[in-house]
């Protein structure tokens, strides 16, 4: 019987390169071979969990949010925030799940003069002085590959104190570009062994797994 990745044709076995011809079996080399079928078996483990994960998510949240009805019906009261963040803690107080949602922010034409502005004071201030100011504006304006501003580094601009009005102008005109485009929601698991222990993330991300 064929393997899925491979196409018999008048009998022999082939399988598609990467530029979508077909090559006999034979002709292709064992560690290719080896390779592929790894990189298979993998992909189809990525596959299930990936499968699993996204059924738990969904179980989880529904799980949340029915245990909110609940209590908003049984006791008159509202477990979470407006925004729909929430935390519940086992009554030990050694497990918890916090559901956080977070709202996506894209910056508005007036960014532009806000940076502007800005650029302004840079000049007119010493080469040395408050060098530190110069390289977080540096980082805070600049755009990635994909043209999107750093906005860790536009709230850290934000959280600066300078009196310079030019500057106070400048800090309005970054709050005023906030455009709220959407909110994603995150939900994170954490334990501890003790009351007042650190916690300690339970980590789903194979990224920081």
């Amino acid at each position: 019987m064929a393997d899925a990745a491979e196409t018999i044709i008048s009998g022999k076995h082939y399988r598609k390169d990467a530029r979508g011809a077909f090559v006999p079996i034979e002709s292709i080399k064992p560690l290719d071979l080896l390779v592929d079928g790894e990189v298979r078996k993998v992909i189809d483990h990525a596959r299930d969990l990936s499968a699993q994960i996204a059924r738990f998510k969904g179980h989880t949240f529904d799980d949340i949010g029915s245990l909110q009805a609940l209590v908003a019906q049984e006791y008159g009261a509202t477990l979470g925030g407006q925004k729909g963040n929430v935390t519940l803690t086992t009554f030990d107080g050694l497990m918890k799940v916090q559901v956080q949602v977070q709202d996506q922010i894209d910056f508005g034409p007036e960014l532009q003069a806000a940076k502007l502005l800005v650029d302004e004071c840079l000049r007119d201030w010493s080469a040395e002085s408050r060098s530190e100011i110069r390289a977080l504006v540096t980082r805070a304006f600049q755009v990635d590959q994909q043209g999107k501003i750093n906005r860790s580094e536009i709230f850290m601009l934000l959280r600066v104190e300078i009196e310079d009005e030019r500057w106070q102008r400048g800090m309005k005109a970054v709050r005023d570009s906030m455009r709220i485009i959407g909110s994603r929601t995150y939900v994170r698991f954490a334990e501890r062994d003790e009351p007042d222990g650190p916690w300690r993330s339970i980590t789903i991300d194979l990224a920081n797994a």
